[in-house]
């Protein structure tokens, strides 16, 4: 597979909307952070993740802008339409990224690099865009080559990807993030590292996400291959009267269009993973793009492609857009998979009345009506939501909010916290504390002095008087109580490592010391 790279492309799709010039500092933010900017940005130091107060420190003339993902897929036709002068087949993953097959292609031009050329120059010509090409086997390889610009040989792609970083699962799905994180805190630090695991241990430990993660790391397709064929009936066809020539009308149309589509393909048990987006216009005029999904298409995302594409059509350039309103248009689900690979919502089903389209806004509203049903019988306190605020222990930062009251965080949870306890936070917070004893390695009860430290390193942890369990290992103490003139007794936390014992596992444990004459212990919490 062959893919094509736009480096930086919601940066570069928000500069050419505004009508600037690329040779501008500029980048795109959400939530007040950095998500794409430009070459010239980061010649500038500007980096992702990073704050505008900071951005704009290290450049005041940096142009700033706003996530728009409408904007950024109409921009990018221009792009499709060039290489589609060249290659057919093309599928466009997201914009900024897009896949075609090589292999014909390739023969016609003389072969892969030949053809990579050709598409570089073609694209800078008719779109004024720079871009990259890479070629490998699997999207997920052949998108990392595209980075790298590189033309991977057919069965070298594992080979490829060994030495990359494992963070590179992250891209472009962020829900692998948790993944990530823990293959990296368990010291598999590159692809080829995590290749190298069982695939069975890897889905006894990492359920769905790991093996589909592991498949990627070994070079596989993301997708197992003989997928079944879509019959023909599961394509929708409508046609418009009036034509379709506006966007609003059009997005319009998308909503009630892609609940049909979506419930029609879940009453066969299947869901989609490459939607075909075909249009005829009032004249006779032929329009059609494919886009490729990582996940299979909830209704909201066959929707917003619908509307993606006709943005691209309706918006395009003078000559290159369509001469007349769109008269029929015909969704073609070009590959699907089983139902079961579909994480439906929460509340899809829970009325035996609703449709299978039913909008989510709605059948939100019908489950908080509910909620205040389920209140009228058990009190305000019946239907809580969890909220994470500020606190320095882990009991006091979660909070308990009685359903319809307002959900305000009393204190900003990433704020500066004095005496807070150091990442993780324990998995199980007990409600009602355990009391304990910590003894040194004579025996003798381990205590705080007054500077709130230990008088001794703990050696053993007793419970209700029972034999003391060996602690292998001990993180802290860190105070339990901020500033120098806290009238309370003195206190402190230590994360305590417990060695397995008869019919005891390893358990990590967070406990409380509290005075320094007679110390009271207690376990606050565990660790998975």
């Amino acid at each position: 597979m062959l893919v094509l790279w736009c480096p930086d492309w919601p940066a570069v799709a928000a500069v050419a909307a505004a009508g600037s010039v690329l040779t501008q500092p500029a980048a795109v933010f959400h939530a007040n952070r950095v998500v794409a900017c430009t070459a010239v940005a980061r010649a500038r130091n500007i980096r992702r993740g990073m704050r505008r107060r900071e951005a704009e420190s290290q450049c005041p003339d940096l142009a700033v802008f706003g996530v728009d993902e409408a904007r950024d897929a109409r921009f990018f036709e221009n792009v499709a339409s060039a290489v589609e002068e060249l290659v057919v087949g093309l599928e466009v993953v997201r914009p900024g990224l897009l896949a075609v097959p090589v292999a014909g292609a390739a023969g016609y031009f003389g072969g892969e690099p030949q053809l990579a050329e050709k598409l570089v120059d073609q694209v800078a010509a008719a779109a004024g865009v720079e871009c990259q090409v890479g070629v490998a086997e699997g999207l997920f390889a052949a998108t990392l080559a595209a980075r790298q610009g590189a033309l991977v040989e057919p069965g070298r792609s594992a080979e490829f990807l060994a030495p990359l970083p494992v963070t590179e699962l992250d891209q472009p799905d962020a829900e692998r993030a948790d993944l990530v994180g823990l293959l990296v805190r368990l010291g598999l630090r590159t692809l080829g590292a995590f290749a190298e695991l069982g695939e069975r241990d890897v889905a006894a430990r990492f359920g769905r996400t790991g093996v589909l993660a592991h498949r990627l790391a070994r070079g596989l397709s993301d997708r197992p291959p003989l997928r079944r064929s879509p019959p023909p009936e599961l394509s929708l066809a409508e046609s418009f009267d009036p034509v379709l020539a506006r966007v609003d009308v059009a997005a319009f149309m998308a909503k009630k269009l892609g609940a049909r589509f979506h419930a029609a393909l879940a009453d066969r048990g299947l869901a989609c993973t490459r939607l075909g987006i075909y249009a005829t216009t009032e004249n006779g005029e032929q329009l059609g793009r494919v886009w490729r999904c990582a996940e299979p298409l909830t209704p909201q995302g066959v929707a917003d492609r619908v509307r993606w594409q006709f943005e691209g059509w309706l918006k395009a350039a003078p000559g290159e857009r369509p001469t007349a309103g769109v008269a029929r248009l015909r969704l073609e689900p070009e590959e699907t998979v089983e139902g079961r690979s579909l994480q439906l919502g929460l509340w899809r089903g829970s009325d035996p009345g609703a449709g299978p389209g039913e909008d989510e806004e709605l059948a939100a509203e019908r489950a908080g009506r509910a909620f205040v049903r389920v209140q009228g019988l058990l009190g305000p306190e019946g239907v809580v939501t969890p909220l994470l605020d500020g606190g320095r222990d882990p009991a006091s930062r979660v909070r308990l909010i009685p359903w319809g009251d307002p959900r305000e965080p009393v204190g900003p949870p990433d704020a500066t916290w004095p005496a807070r306890l150091p990442s993780p936070s324990p998995a199980t917070v007990l409600e009602q504390p355990l009391p304990v004893q910590v003894i040194d390695a004579q025996g003798r009860p381990v205590g705080l002095t007054s500077r709130k430290r230990l008088t001794a390193p703990p050696h053993g942890l007793c419970v209700a008087g029972g034999p003391p369990r060996p602690i292998t290992g001990w993180a802290g103490p860190w105070p339990a109580t901020s500033g120098r003139r806290s009238t309370g007794p003195q206190q402190a936390r230590l994360q305590l490592l417990l060695a397995a014992g008869e019919n005891e596992a390893p358990e990590a444990v967070l406990v409380l010391c509290s005075g320094t004459e007679n110390p009271v212990w207690t376990v606050e919490g565990s660790y998975d």
